[in-house]
């Protein structure tokens, strides 16, 4: 198979969960990576990055999909888990894939992935023109590095702000906050008075602020809300230096101790799930879209309290990070008919439920159908370097490249040290941008202030096309 488990190594240290997570991974690649192909039965071994915490929970592709593909066509599919952060998630797929291993045959790919697995994931688009015309051609746009789709896109989705309707009721709201300036004043009075309610632990805003890519989502939409920039711009141009970007670094960098418990600098997304939907600490929580989908709207007791808005917008935009997940074909399956196969299959089923979910929500839940960025990937949606923007930003993966992660870790690095206050924002900002020149040698300039269109949309949260039918309304109307 040719991994070599002594020379395992990632950049950041693993927790205890993790490293059981890569044994038993290890430990299956050996059971289904060396054996000889079979004539029959064949199975098709599949990495899923979006599992974390509880395999039986939170999967990119649930079993009983799987369980009907294997019915359908008699292929078997081994699914297996990943750790639970990206970067840890990245660098074990990387591994994997590098080492020209037959096993994974298909590879969840995040978002800001492809640059870096270009060289590891076979092109797909030759194969999958027809699945192609449905899916948003921006979303798709994400995944394609030089020409080549290295992956189809699948579970895409935007960051969101989670509200308490019941809170802002109880206060005299009628809308949530549209600015970050509302969400602070609302923060203050809705926190002063939970506690004197006897609610001692409460406060006003939630976000995953540990050093992971869940802080390059949320910084990102912090800065260019307030005209900061994209961190590297979509023609290569290092503008993270500047003004706009280190003022809202230093913003977010208040609100610890005052709205956001002084934790927060240590909470990954799922901590923050936990506390937002189960503890009721908080009345705001920037989170994702496909959260709603997928945990909260069929639990009456959590929807009939918990709202969904757009991220608040700054005096330059509003904001909202592309995330999700794409499947990828190893270069080096052994099975590659066969993992095309569940690749097209998984994809049409996703187009199918979307459609009928789509319709189905915009009739029972129009609320989540907000044109100002809610739930739906944008026109520009991805960094395609045209002079428009929408409210949907995309990470700096695709101009980085193969470089990303290192972008990311040192964009990660600076933030946080400004966060726990280890760091003032002005020489965090510059020294940042001399480790970025160094990491991808592109040159510095101004970012991109253009302001965010308020009404052009088209798609939705999986990449998919809207169905008909689809309404307009925006949760900004009342407190549904």
């Amino acid at each position: 198979m040719g991994l070599t488990i002594g020379s395992w190594k990632t950049s950041w240290p693993l927790s205890t969960k993790t490293a059981r997570i890569v044994c038993t991974l290890l430990f299956s690649l050996i059971l289904y990576g060396e054996h000889p192909i079979s004539r029959e039965p064949v199975t098709v071994t599949f990495v899923d990055p979006e599992w974390s915490h509880d395999l039986t929970e939170h999967t990119v592709v649930a079993d009983d999909r799987l369980k009907d593909f294997t019915q359908e066509t008699g292929i078997g599919v081994k699914h297996l888990p990943t750790p639970e952060t990206t970067l840890d998630q990245l660098d074990l797929v990387r591994k994997l894939l590098g080492q020209g291993s037959s096993t994974p045959d298909v590879s969840g790919v995040d978002v800001i992935w492809p640059g870096v697995l270009n060289d590891e994931l076979m092109d797909l688009k030759p194969s999958l023109a027809t699945e192609l015309s449905s899916i948003n051609a921006d979303v798709v746009a994400s995944y394609t590095v030089k020409g080549r789709l290295v992956a189809v896109p699948y579970h895409s989705d935007i960051g969101v702000l989670f509200y308490r309707k019941d809170l802002l009721r109880r206060y005299g709201y009628r809308a949530p906050p549209r600015t970050w300036k509302e969400l602070e004043q609302m923060s203050v009075r809705i926190q002063e008075g939970e506690r004197a309610r006897g609610q001692k632990d409460f406060w006003g805003f939630l976000w995953p602020g540990a050093a992971g890519e869940g802080l390059t989502c949320n910084a990102l939409e912090w800065q260019v809300s307030e005209g900061g920039g994209r961190v590297i711009e979509a023609d290569g141009r290092i503008s993270v230096n500047n003004p706009d970007a280190i003022r809202s670094w230093q913003r977010a960098a208040h609100w610890i101790g005052w709205i956001s418990p002084p934790r927060v600098t240590s909470l990954q997304e799922w901590d923050v799930i936990n506390d937002y939907y189960y503890s009721g600490t908080s009345a705001f929580f920037r989170g994702w879209a496909r959260t709603y989908l997928l945990s909260v709207r069929d639990i009456p007791s959590i929807r009939d309290r918990i709202g969904i808005t757009s991220i608040p917008a700054g005096k330059n935009a509003q904001a909202a990070t592309l995330g999700g997940f794409g499947l990828g074909l190893s270069r080096s399956s052994r099975h590659s008919a066969e993992a095309l196969q569940l690749i097209r299959f998984l994809v049409h089923r996703e187009i199918e439920i979307e459609e009928a979910r789509a319709d189905y929500e915009s009739r029972n839940w129009p609320e989540l159908y907000d044109p100002t960025a809610i739930l739906r990937a944008k026109q520009s949606s991805a960094d395609t370097g045209r002079q428009q923007v929408s409210g949907v930003v995309a990470r700096p993966s695709t101009v980085a490249e193969d470089k990303y992660e290192e972008v990311s870790r040192a964009y990660i690095q600076a933030v946080h040290s400004v966060l726990l206050g280890q760091s003032r924002a002005p020489e965090a900002a510059a020294s940042l941008e001399r480790d970025l020149v160094r990491i991808t040698g592109f040159k510095t300039g101004p970012p991109i202030r253009n302001r965010v269109p308020k009404e052009k949309s088209s798609g939705n949260a999986s990449g998919a096309r809207r169905a008909a039918g689809s309404t307009g309304a925006s949760p900004h109307d009342s407190l549904k």
